[in-house]
């Protein structure tokens, strides 16, 4: 009769958990909901949260528990990017890259309201969603917002009302005080839930930022534009890419502007399926492409082989790449993102600023134009004039921006980070939008400053030497990597 009474004493003994903690809300989740090593559940929310009648949203909650019995009672929240993605969605291609964190505390994803398996608001495109021209857009557009009608109203997927959601969530859950951990768009919500809900905020951490005046996309071809120039500059001073891809700067607006006199019909072999497939090519497309290409060093460490490669008429290298940013098109719910960014971006942007912020660029004005279309009709939430103000805060921040970044410049953090005391701004060099993703060299660097951040609770001793060595990946030289091989010769 002793052992099993000992035994009970060890285990009480050996855990800190409290008796009742977000575990027990929630469930072990199974394979198709998450790392099956996570904890899924759901947390109903109004979606009229005014009223707090009439339609409810059940939000989609994945936790990776803390590794370590002796844990720090603060989860890691994750703002997912977009606007439109879902973040409890990306729990399982996280949770490896996560690990260093998870060992000291819980980590928590949950889809904001219209993504993911959160009532999402999708509006895909089939197999070309990363490459249609932009003409089709509104059409498309307009067919979903139809059909979402039965089921939601779009005025209420604004970040503010997603931030009360979430605060929502961390009391059901039984967390007195979050960490926070925003990229891309996600900053702007950990911003907004700092302004709303900053008492019971431990830390922020804010990765490629996009704060609430940013107004989307407006600036899309000016950003675009530096970090394409940074390539240019980048090749030139190379010298094994100067001398393999001369003139750089002048060829690539040449080719756009052949392209944009002279469209034509492309086949080529779909990367996913490898079956052949032919699309019209335009210079909206070819610049679309070029634009996604520049997010991550790795992809646009192939442009200079791949312009040349279009030189000579052979455009199948660039289509391939597009077709490849299919998954992520994807996982955007582009309903979500609407509502989003006709409420709150769309209604700043004055006449014809557009047209001057796009002057000279590569991608010109036709994108943010294209990109903006369906908010004439998307109906939309009043926001608040005092939505768009940086927040003051003296709450403990890590500002992390890519020097490469062709969409939230380190400009913008730079921004951020002056208004808020106790920020730490690092900038590397060799990085563009991603920085904590599958695939990105800055990854393991970034994740250690995270957990370090975390762990102490300021920014200020950090260890942020790894960011300095930072570097842009070797362009390609040859199909087969950056060492010349036959075809440099050409």
């Amino acid at each position: 009769m002793r052992w099993p009474l000992a035994l009970a004493l060890l285990v009480c003994a050996c855990s800190s958990r409290p008796e009742t903690d977000a575990l027990d809300r929630l469930r072990p989740c199974s394979a198709a909901d998450g790392p099956t090593d996570g904890y899924c559940g759901v947390v109903d929310v109004w979606e009229d949260r005014g009223a707090r009648t009439g339609r409810r949203i059940g939000l989609k909650v994945v936790v990776l528990p803390a590794l370590k019995q002796d844990h720090a009672a603060d989860p890691l929240v994750i703002l997912a990017g977009g606007p439109g993605q879902g973040a409890a969605d990306m729990a399982a291609g996280y949770e490896e890259i996560l690990r260093p964190i998870e060992i000291r505390r819980d980590i928590v994803f949950v889809d904001q309201r219209g993504t993911g398996k959160s009532n999402p608001l999708e509006c895909r495109n089939g197999r070309d969603a990363a490459m249609t021209e932009p003409g089709g857009l509104a059409a498309r557009m307009r067919a979903c917002l139809e059909a979402y009608r039965p089921r939601a109203d779009v005025t209420r997927y604004t970040t503010d009302v997603a931030m009360d959601d979430l605060d929502d969530v961390r009391r059901f859950l039984g967390y007195s005080t979050i960490d926070l951990y925003g990229a891309s768009y996600g900053t702007r919500a950990a911003i907004v839930y700092v302004r709303r809900h900053g008492e019971h905020v431990r830390t922020v951490v804010l990765d490629g930022v996009t704060p609430p005046d940013s107004r989307l996309p407006l600036y899309f071809a000016r950003d675009a534009q530096r970090a394409l120039d940074l390539l240019f500059r980048d090749c030139a001073s190379d010298p094994a890419c100067d001398a393999r891809f001369p003139d750089l700067r002048r060829r690539l607006p040449a080719l756009l502007d052949d392209v944009g006199a002279h469209p034509r019909r492309i086949r080529f072999a779909d990367p996913q399926t490898g079956l052949p497939r032919e699309v019209d090519l335009s210079r909206a497309m070819l610049g679309g492409i070029l634009f996604t290409a520049l997010f991550s060093p790795t992809t646009a460490a192939d442009i200079p082989l791949l312009v040349e490669e279009a030189e000579h008429g052979n455009f199948a290298g660039f289509l391939a790449m597009g077709a490849s940013f299919r998954r992520a098109a994807d996982s955007v719910a582009k309903g979500m993102e609407y509502s989003v960014v006709c409420s709150e971006d769309a209604p700043r942007i004055a006449p014809g600023a557009i047209e001057r912020e796009s002057a000279g660029t590569f991608l010109g004005p036709a994108t943010a134009r294209s990109f903006l279309e369906p908010c004439a009709f998307w109906p939309v939430a009043h926001m608040d004039p005092a939505y768009y103000e940086m927040p003051p805060s003296t709450l403990p921040a890590l500002v992390v921006s890519g020097a490469l970044d062709p969409v939230t410049p380190p400009a913008w953090g730079a921004d951020v980070a002056a208004h808020w005391k106790n920020a730490r701004h690092v900038v590397l060099p060799g990085a563009g939008h991603f920085h904590v993703a599958p695939g990105e060299s800055s990854t393991q660097c970034v994740v250690r400053m995270i957990a370090a951040f975390l762990d102490a609770g300021s920014a200020a001793g950090v260890d942020a030497s790894c960011a300095g060595r930072s570097k842009r990946p070797p362009f390609f030289l040859s199909p087969s990597g950056p060492a010349a091989g036959p075809q440099a010769a050409r």
